[in-house]
């Protein structure tokens, strides 16, 4: 009985040996190849915003598909930072793009898509040919632009680790980007 018991634990930890870690590996590799994707995506993207002053709705469109490519869902967060030139702040300054002395004010993921939206809808309204390109934002040098990615689904590796080692939460995420910049241009 002994040594039968003994057979069947051998038998088990051989398996999980032979499959599960492996399985840990070939998952934890696949969340990096996806997170490193994202990165590149997140870090193109907000590029592109800098160089160009704009941010378009066929952009961001072409964006989320390329990071969901991955097969996973994502929660994304753009922030922009917009310069205030409200002459009226800087009456007592003469150089009013002095470091220190500029005023921002941020627009966020919601606000951002809901004027994309708008813009969308209005040109659709006019039949103007490809209505996503001209559905835009348009920024001016110095604004700041920030993008935040980060998985919202349960990956593989997320599984079988709460699996093996019982870490469990909800706003834990295995896979996540993050870009930011100047704009260098002004949109026209």
């Amino acid at each position: 009985m002994g040594d039968s018991l003994i057979t069947v634990v051998a038998i088990f930890l051989a398996a999980v040996l032979m499959f599960v870690f492996p399985l840990m590996a070939v998952s934890e590799r696949t969340d990096d190849i996806a997170e490193l994707s994202a990165q590149t995506a997140t870090a193109e993207f907000v590029d592109n915003i800098r160089a160009t002053g704009k941010l378009s709705l066929a952009d961001y469109d072409q964006f989320v598909q390329e990071i969901n490519s991955s097969g996973n869902s994502y929660e994304i967060d753009i922030q922009v930072m917009v310069k205030d030139e409200n002459i009226g702040i800087k009456v007592t300054q003469e150089d009013k793009d002095k470091i220190g002395e500029n005023e921002y004010y941020n627009v966020y993921t919601t606000q951002i898509l809901d004027a994309l939206q708008e813009k969308y809808q209005e040109l659709e309204g006019q039949n103007v040919l490809s209505p996503e390109e001209k559905a835009r934002i348009t920024l001016k040098e110095g604004d700041i632009v920030s993008v935040k990615v980060k998985n919202t689904n349960v990956t593989i590796s997320q599984l079988l680790r709460n699996f093996l080692y019982h870490v469990t939460g909800d706003d834990t995420y295995q896979i996540a980007a993050e870009a930011a910049g100047i704009v260098t241009v002004n949109g026209k």
